[in-house]
């Protein structure tokens, strides 16, 4: 099956339902080539969309994928390409986990210089800062975008009130609106999507650009045995997510899951990945790898996609209850 693309909410902008992020991979499990192979793979399938954030790896994920696009050498008109703001790099009050207008102004033209374009095509911020103004945060956003830095700005993990209100402050005073949200989405985590959110959809036209569709790989089956050697959740620093998702109470889901994607012939991960695609909802899922062949299995999902029947759905929907 063939990519398809999905408007981003209610912008003009489209974006291919399945896309490319870099957390965590680049620079802790892939260099400039490994990343430029895993790109590529992902462009040849019709992915467009390529998701980064100022934290990941302290900038070195910027870097990384800036250099690799370079080396591509793709037009600058044929991807969309994104950042996020709010943990920082820098030690300091102005610098870390915050949303204050100096944070942000000063942190936009550093991330163009890793990622080496004159412009971005979606800001977000990162989290919610309860300690800078809503006011402040909405005409920061909306200068950024304004200046031609960026052309769309957005929240990831915010709370719907928070995104309605950042959303009626910008409409009250004419400024750029918030277009897009990024939260995580999967089998294993649905709640916000699927009903905090669900009012947003209509009321003001968020569009979504979820992650981790394979709950860290939990969904993947490869952790039901164990931690395997040089998987995600056995790089050091993550132990916090080896944590999360080493739930034994999930097993029996991942294993039922897996029973229809074996009737479906395709591997849990297609499946997982296909499911987030199928809510009208979700105009992107994000999706990860450390190697170009896991990049090409996940492309993969779009055929499962194409299967997913209301028949199908019924069935993921028991087997996950």
């Amino acid at each position: 099956m063939e990519m398809q693309y999905r408007r981003l909410g209610r912008s003009g902008l489209k974006v291919s339902v399945l896309s490319f992020g870099s957390w965590v991979t680049f620079d802790t499990q892939l260099d400039k080539d490994a990343a430029l192979g895993c790109m590529q793979a992902a462009w040849d399938a019709g992915v467009n969309f390529f998701d980064n954030a100022e934290a990941y790896a302290g900038g070195e994920s910027e870097h990384i994928m800036g250099e690799a696009i370079g080396e591509l050498g793709w037009p600058r008109h044929s991807y969309v390409l994104s950042t996020k703001f709010f943990f920082g790099i820098h030690e300091g009050v102005n610098t870390n986990q915050t949303l204050n207008r100096k944070y942000l102004l000063e942190a936009i033209d550093p991330s163009l210089e890793r990622l080496r374009v004159d412009h971005l095509d979606l800001v977000y911020c990162h989290r919610y800062d309860p300690e800078t103004p809503m006011e402040e945060v909405v005409w920061a956003m909306s200068d950024i975008v304004s200046s031609g830095k960026a052309l769309y700005w957005g929240t990831s993990e915010w709370a719907a009130e928070e995104i309605r209100q950042a959303w009626d402050i910008a409409d009250r005073h004419h400024l750029h609106k918030p277009v897009v949200e990024q939260p995580e989405y999967s089998l294993l985590a649905r709640r916000r999507v699927e009903s905090e959110y669900a009012r947003l959809y209509d009321d003001i036209g968020i569009g979504l650009t979820t992650w981790s569709p394979l709950k860290s790989g939990l969904l993947t089956g490869k952790y039901l045995d164990g931690v395997p050697e040089g998987s995600r959740l056995a790089l050091p620093g993550y132990e916090w997510l080896r944590d999360a998702v080493l739930d034994p109470s999930v097993n029996d889901k991942i294993v039922n899951l897996a029973a229809i994607a074996d009737d479906l012939g395709c591997t849990t991960s297609q499946l997982a990945i296909a499911w987030c695609a199928a809510n009208p909802n979700v105009s992107t899922v994000i999706t990860g790898a450390s190697r170009a062949e896991q990049v090409v299995e996940n492309m993969g999902a779009l055929d499962v996609l194409a299967r997913l029947d209301e028949a199908v759905l019924d069935r993921i929907e028991a087997a996950t209850a």
